[in-house]
């Protein structure tokens, strides 16, 4: 058991990506950064990585054969210690939202709740596993535009449906990607209850809803926004058309379509910040 075990089983990096993603939804939300928002990026941390370690918790059994070398398995860090590890880091970014607004607490404690759930029960859940992740991505961006109180939330309201459609699109399609390995395992996703061609049209009406949803802020930022929002689109929509033809897992790998879709996101945060910068 050593601290390094409790460190790597927050997985760090992808705290601090969405802990930053927080501030970025609170620029977006207001054109601003204020010394608040670090308190912002402090909470997701810890609720994010509590979430990391609780998703470990639940996964030990598998992480045994498939991930050995994760810090439960391997002996880094005890059972009972995870559990107690993942307790302490819910508790400490909930109590802290207490400091900001009520809505910024109410967040803090449904993605807390949402996170457990995920983690014991909705990710071997069709759909509503990849629902789950999604929602959650989006819903930093409304975690941040919620400092500023409603109007913040109503501001990022598309950020966060663009990102929710797209991290739902792509979910699927990964799922797609590993069907059969997810036989194999018994694992019950949508492309294997469904087929990939019905995952693939579901990928293409996700990612036309990404689309069709980010020409709203035209009318919070005008003509200069649709310049910057419209070559993101034709990327996203692009990864659409690489799946399109696919019927079968390795086509999808080959496409690199969720690849593209990935790119298309990053591309829209950082129209969405320059927009928020300089479009006020």
């Amino acid at each position: 058991m050593t601290i390094k075990g409790y460190w790597r089983i927050i997985r760090p990096v992808n705290s601090v990506v969405a802990g930053l993603a927080a501030a970025l939804g609170y620029l977006v939300a207001t054109g601003i950064i204020i010394p608040s928002v670090i308190l912002l990026v402090v909470i997701v941390i810890l609720i994010t990585g509590a979430g990391n370690t609780i998703n470990d918790y639940f996964d030990l059994p598998i992480d045994r054969i498939n991930r050995p070398e994760r810090p439960l398995p391997s002996g880094a860090v005890t059972v009972t210690g995870t559990l107690l590890f993942a307790g302490i880091l819910f508790t400490a970014g909930i109590l802290l939202s207490l400091f900001t607004n009520i809505y910024c607490a109410f967040f803090a404690v449904f993605n807390s709740l949402l996170l457990i759930a995920y983690a014991k029960t909705l990710k071997t859940t069709p759909f509503l596993g990849n629902l789950s992740v999604a929602f959650l991505a989006g819903s930093i961006f409304l975690f941040g535009g919620a400092l500023a109180g409603i109007q913040g939330i109503i501001n990022n309201s598309v950020i966060a449906l663009i990102t929710i459609f797209a991290m739902l699109a792509r979910e699927l399609l990964k799922d797609a990607e590993d069907v059969p390995g997810d036989i194999a395992a018994g694992a019950k996703t949508i492309p294997v209850l469904y087929g990939v061609r019905f995952t693939v049209t579901m990928f293409i009406i996700f990612t036309a809803f990404a689309v069709i949803v980010s020409f709203y802020p035209y009318y919070r930022w005008g003509a200069w926004y649709l310049a910057g929002i419209i070559p993101v689109d034709f990327i996203i929509l692009y990864s659409a058309w690489l799946a399109s033809g696919c019927r079968s897992p390795e086509c999808i790998k080959k496409s690199r379509a969720t690849s593209y879709l990935k790119y298309g996101m990053f591309a829209s945060l950082i129209v969405f910040t320059l927009a928020a910068i300089f479009l006020v």
